[in-house]
């Protein structure tokens, strides 16, 4: 029992340590770009690595890796600190530790890409989760089809008329059936990150009158509030991906689900310093207006779809 206080003191210890930078290498170097002879690991000059030398397969792979982000060290550490020390993680880059961690948004982008690859099959059991989805939302809109429903229609409407009335009827009967929801479905897939942006900066704004003045951030701004959210959700996204990538059913969703609370719950405590009970509540707080003007948001757009649609 000691033992584990001891490692569980340790593992505190570490949470609350900055990222600790490699030292500097004390052997001369050439640059083989401009030409300037340097110690250290970068050339002052033009910024170049002093590792880079003749090309091969390793480097060209190591390239082709850096350019999806997954050959740079700061994904690494990024992903790694985001699981086991997220909000002192996202302290330490709001405070300028930039170049350690890779950049949020970036890094969403990626992530929602390969949480796109994984759920369209590349995961342990080969399921395409966007797939079963649409099927059970198309085998709902093809029963509600195939009853046949009879309308009268007043032969004295104008062409007009009678072409609003189709409209309206069309968009009534895609309402019912479903089909509604498996077009926004498709969307929203097809344009995920773009969501998460829209959503995130929505519900940054309550969260940022919430946490403006923590104990661990008193002078907080919108925009560090806005980017702490990002790297939350890229933490969401990490877990979404290992749970899809091992477990790709509808089992994982709910266990997912219910383990989405406590996960966001844990980095902004530690960004903010309150203690659980006052996070939680404040969250809460948060989140109710986020979800009204949320919903009203997608009546709204809903309501002028429909009204476009019919008229024009």
């Amino acid at each position: 029992m000691i033992e584990q206080k001891e490692k569980y003191r340790q593992f505190k210890k570490w949470q609350h340590q900055p990222h600790q930078v490699a030292p500097l290498s004390e052997e001369m170097h050439e640059c083989a770009t401009c030409g300037t002879h340097f110690e250290g690991n970068y050339c002052p000059r033009c910024g170049q690595s002093a590792q880079i030398g003749r090309y091969s397969f390793k480097k060209a792979f190591l390239l082709f890796l850096d350019v999806w982000g997954v050959g740079n060290r700061g994904m690494f550490r990024s992903i790694r600190d985001l699981l086991l020390r997220p909000g002192y993680m996202i302290r330490d880059y709001l405070r300028g530790m930039q170049m350690a961690y890779f950049p949020p948004f970036k890094m969403l982008f990626l992530l929602c890409t390969l949480s796109i690859l994984v759920n369209s099959g590349m995961n342990i059991q080969g399921v395409n989760r966007f797939k079963e989805l649409e099927e059970e939302f198309s085998i709902t809109v093809e029963v509600d089809n195939s009853e046949e429903k009879t309308e009268k229609t007043d032969k004295k409407l104008t062409k007009t008329e009678l072409e609003k009335q189709r409209k309206k009827k069309e968009i009534l009967d895609k309402w019912d059936s479903g089909e509604t929801f498996l077009e926004g479905y498709k969307w929203v897939n097809k344009n995920i990150a773009l969501v998460y942006l829209a959503c995130l900066l929505l519900f940054s704004v309550p969260l940022f009158l919430m946490f403006r003045h923590s104990p661990a951030t008193p002078d907080l701004r919108f925009s560090e509030c806005f980017v702490a959210m990002i790297y939350i959700t890229n933490m969401l996204l990490i877990y979404s991906i290992i749970f899809s990538l091992l477990w790709p059913n509808d089992t994982a969703d709910y266990i997912f689900t219910l383990l989405i609370l406590p996960l966001v719950i844990i980095p902004i405590k530690q960004f903010s310093g309150y203690s659980y009970w006052s996070t939680i509540w404040r969250i809460i707080v948060a989140f109710i207006p986020f979800a009204i003007i949320l919903l009203l948001l997608i009546i709204a757009i809903v309501f002028t779809y429909g009204f476009i649609y019919i008229n024009y």
